[in-house]
């Protein structure tokens, strides 16, 4: 912590001057001037009619999704109470046995660097792994819980009418199959060192697993591709864009331009940087500690203030799920039809649950168990929890209470948070406190997680030294600060486009690699067969 304070002190005058004289939205236009095209390239829109224009990225998305649950014949659905008994523990004995043969025991592909098909590890059994299955799934939960939950459905709401929830409903049960296939790779082709430490996530299924089907030039050169957009994307939206949100709302629940904190940003940053720097330089099992705590206590108090709504509004939950279904397949004029709602609720879908992005299989891979299609099993709940239930329960206070205004296209995400509070503060008077509260939880959280992230695209680019460790950590925490205190238009677009480039890489690694993991599946089921 003594270089992270250095460092931070070094720069808050520089940061502190940008701040009064304007500066930062100077080099944030010309950022977007230097990076508009990769923007433009990532985000580019189809267009189908006069009204509706699709983003290509979400195309693989909502295509690969469909491809896995048909190929693993339902598994969102069939696999849905076995993943729960997972994580509840009722298979930690058979999953800690493994298998007899040594070639299936661990699936680790490389210990030090050196790379091998398969290898047994006689070590404990923390060296399968570091974290729980409870631990890997809040850890994930953490990065793609947040502000897209709070924000994203307003805005799909605005745009697509209540018609757009069924979707994004649809989008969550299709993107359960994605997470399942992405996360069984991300822990049958994780690397476990000698000290029990593991790197994973899709830079090691596409190097190691595209390797293993004949096409290792394919596999260096999209593990490298997803690495560094996975950085980009974890400085940006998984740092800057969390905490330059968070500190909006808290400034404007503390008096807006009368704040104390008006035109303090970086004091805010500061503090929220000292924070994240405390959790992450202990690595994932400090993440992990932290996260099945917060991410449960913020689900928790979310879902209980939707409920305690729903339940004061009952007589109004049946006319709110029938313009649900009526706006999903009988709406005109709204964003261009029922096309155009039903793009508005697969894109929010994506951009809040992140299936296809390949981000969740770096948390997912650090899990104990020896069996990698278990942990793909548990993170299907993941789109579940994110999407279909506090995604919904969203939509449902929205709609109830009468905040969704589809002339209403204009929001920014800042906007649509204090939209989605005026909601809950309309029966709720005091919620926006509480409101304001988790969106800084939800903030840390998803920072903490995403460091995580970007740290192992780092460690796989650059190495696995002390020296790399915390200067990528050093960096994560500086950014936070920048985040908070400057103005992020054109940077948050560039990052997002960098978090949605990662998707190419990696859907083509699913596509490939979709019978192993079936095999993985199939030898899973038999060990729990076999009891």
């Amino acid at each position: 912590m003594k270089y992270l304070i250095a460092v931070v002190s070094t720069l808050l005058p520089f940061i502190q001057f940008a701040q009064e004289k304007g500066m930062d939205q100077k080099i944030d236009e010309g950022f977007g001037w230097a990076t508009g095209w990769f923007v433009n390239l990532i985000f580019y829109q189809i267009p189908f009619t006069e009204d509706i224009k699709v983003y290509w990225v979400l195309f693989p998305l909502i295509i690969g999704a469909l491809f896995f649950t048909f190929y693993f014949r339902l598994i969102n659905f069939s696999g849905f109470f076995t993943a729960i008994r997972i994580v509840r523990g009722e298979y930690d004995e058979i999953e800690s046995r493994g298998d007899e043969k040594e070639e299936d025991v661990a699936n680790v592909h490389s210990v030090d660097g050196d790379i091998v098909d398969t290898i047994r590890v006689e070590q404990d059994e923390d060296h399968h792994g570091e974290v729980t299955h409870f631990q890997a799934l809040t850890a994930a939960l953490s990065a793609t819980v947040g502000l897209g939950n709070i924000a994203g459905v307003a805005i799909a709401l605005t745009i697509g009418g209540a018609g757009a929830t069924f979707w994004m409903i649809v989008a969550g049960f299709l993107g359960m199959a994605t997470k399942f296939v992405e996360c069984t790779l991300g822990v049958k082709y994780r690397d476990i060192a000698k000290d029990g430490t593991v790197y994973g996530g899709p830079m090691y299924y596409l190097k190691n697993g595209l390797k293993s089907k004949g096409l290792k030039g394919l596999g260096a050169v999209l593990s490298v591709v997803f690495a560094i957009m996975c950085i980009g994307g974890s400085f940006g939206g998984g740092n800057m864009f969390q905490v330059n949100q968070a500190f909006q709302l808290v400034e404007n629940i503390t008096g807006g331009e009368e704040s104390f904190l008006h035109g303090r940003g970086w004091l805010f940053g500061l503090v929220m940087a000292i924070l994240v720097g405390i959790v992450i330089i202990g690595g994932i099992k400090k993440i992990a500690k932290v996260t099945d705590k917060i991410v449960p206590f913020m689900v928790v108090i979310y879902v209980s203030a939707a409920l305690f709504i729903l339940v004061m509004k009952y007589d109004m939950i049946g006319n709110a799920f029938g313009q649900i279904w009526d706006g999903a397949f009988t709406a005109y004029g709204v964003a261009g039809g029922v096309i155009g709602v039903l793009v508005q609720g697969f894109k929010r879908a994506a951009f809040s649950n992140e299936a296809g992005i390949g981000s969740a299989s770096i948390a997912h891979s650090a899990v104990k168990t020896k069996y990698a299609a278990s942990e793909g099993l548990v993170a299907l709940l993941e789109p579940f929890i994110d999407t279909v239930l506090v995604c919904t329960m969203t939509a449902l206070v929205l709609i109830i209470t009468g905040f969704v205004d589809p002339s209403n296209t204009g929001m920014n995400d800042a906007q649509a948070i204090l939209l989605t509070s005026s909601a809950f503060e309309s029966v709720i008077s005091w919620f926006p406190y509480v409101l304001t509260i988790a969106v800084i939880l939800f903030a840390f959280s998803s920072m903490i997680s995403w460091s995580y992230y970007g740290f192992q695209a780092w460690s796989f680019l650059f190495g696995r030294s002390k020296r790399v460790e915390y200067t990528y950590k050093i960096l994560f925490c500086v950014f936070v600060i920048i985040g908070s205190a400057a103005s992020l238009g054109s940077v948050i677009n560039f990052s997002d486009a960098m978090i949605f480039a990662m998707m190419v890489p990696n859907m083509i690694g699913l596509f490939i690699l979709a019978p192993k993991v079936k095999e993985e599946l199939v030898r899973f089921k038999a060990a729990i067969k076999k009891g």
